[in-house]
């Protein structure tokens, strides 16, 4: 496992190289240039513009700028963004890569979760009244033309509703009219640490409640630490944050509709590629055996056809989660959510070379891992794949 781990490493480093070298060579090959505006102005002195044209790496050749852009890139330096000058373009994306993946993240395993059970359901009750409503819902899901439908959302949940807002990150007047001020960023940080901590504990009570003798016992196991994790939640909050809340609240609130939104389009994706997969599975002759045995149906359902179905959704969950930095970029447009998604086209519509590299590179990494997670996920989920020598 580990030598498999490592080779993979080592070609994945070299799938980046490859990548990070072509898409440097490709933006640099766009007609035109952001920096002229600076370089060309005659109100600029020659010494102060060749001070300008070295900030902003431009000096030299062509490849000498490759060579320097590389070196510096992997110390940890991704330079200057043109459109946002002086700000490096690691700041830009340490602030705003945690709120897409927040977005993203969080609408993709709602629909993730709802659309495996439904289609679980589907595929197991198949023929029964409903499933044809349900199946035509989720192929519209699928199907419908994004912009529109998020446009539709929020005309009637915004606008004729009133229930949410139609957009952006929060609520400025109440940021600005508060007694005391935050910075969005920590609070926002704060949110997602806590996230974080609280679907680890629920995630370990899940594995530990199923490995338990008794069924009785697991349940109430699993069922109990989520309560004591959502009351140790606010309890935490409440002591360690209180004035935080009301702000970390309008953040949230401002969620709400473009996670819903998602979760609606990426449900119908879910639930149709699992009751397609699990109708795939009920055919096969272990689960004909296992019906022979006297098996519960519940038993032969979530352990024996779900878990092999589980195997191509599986994928197509990681390697999505891969992709939600380019995903982001008509979300977070029509939403007016300030994450990555909306940076990467303002970049690269402006020319901002360092800045669109940078945002690439990181949907390349992401790729990358979420291809091997893939690897090491299968052989996990199915007994029958094994590494080879």
């Amino acid at each position: 496992m580990l030598k498999f781990i490592g080779k993979r490493t080592v070609q994945n480093i070299l799938v980046f190289i490859v990548f990070l070298t072509a898409t440097f060579f490709l933006l640099q090959a766009q007609p035109g240039d952001i920096t002229d505006q600076f370089l060309s102005n005659p109100k600029i002195t020659p010494e102060v513009r060749q001070q300008f044209a070295e900030r902003l790496g431009l000096t030299g050749t062509l490849w000498e700028q490759y060579v320097r852009y590389m070196k510096n890139f992997f110390t940890g330096n991704l330079g200057v963004s043109f459109s946002e000058y002086p700000k490096e373009v690691m700041d830009i994306i340490a602030e705003r890569l945690p709120r897409t993946l927040a977005l993203f993240l969080f609408a993709t395993f709602l629909a993730f979760i709802v659309g495996f059970k439904s289609g679980k359901l589907l595929a197991w009750r198949r023929g029964k009244r409903g499933e044809h409503v349900i199946t035509l819902t989720g192929v519209f899901f699928q199907t419908v033309f994004y912009p529109w439908f998020a446009v539709v959302m929020i005309w009637i949940f915004a606008f004729f509703l009133g229930w949410f807002p139609a957009g952006k990150f929060l609520t400025v007047d109440k940021w600005l009219t508060a007694e005391r001020t935050f910075d969005a960023n920590a609070v926002f940080d704060r949110m997602l640490l806590t996230v974080l901590a609280v679907a680890v504990l629920i995630i370990a009570a899940e594995i530990i409640g199923r490995r338990m003798n008794s069924r009785v016992a697991g349940r109430r196991f699993i069922w109990g630490t989520r309560v004591l994790t959502l009351i140790a939640l606010v309890v935490w909050w409440e002591a360690v944050w209180p004035e935080m809340i009301p702000f970390a609240l309008d953040i949230a609130y401002h969620l709400v509709l473009p996670t819903v939104t998602l979760s609606f389009v990426g449900f119908g994706g879910w639930m149709l590629l699992t009751r397609a997969s699990m109708l795939e599975t009920l055919r096969e002759d272990y689960i004909l055996t296992a019906r022979a045995k006297g098996l519960p149906d519940k038993v032969v359902r979530d352990r024996h056809a779900a878990r092999n179905a589980l195997l191509p959704v599986t994928t197509s969950l990681v390697i999505g989660l891969a992709f939600l930095i380019g995903g982001g970029v008509v979300t977070e447009t029509v939403f007016s959510w300030p994450g990555m998604g909306q940076t990467l086209l303002s970049a690269a519509s402006q020319q901002d070379i360092p800045l669109t590299i940078g945002a690439f590179a990181f949907i390349a990494v992401l790729a990358l891992i979420a291809h091997l997670v893939v690897d090491i996920m299968y052989m996990y989920l199915d007994p029958r794949i094994r590494v080879g020598g």
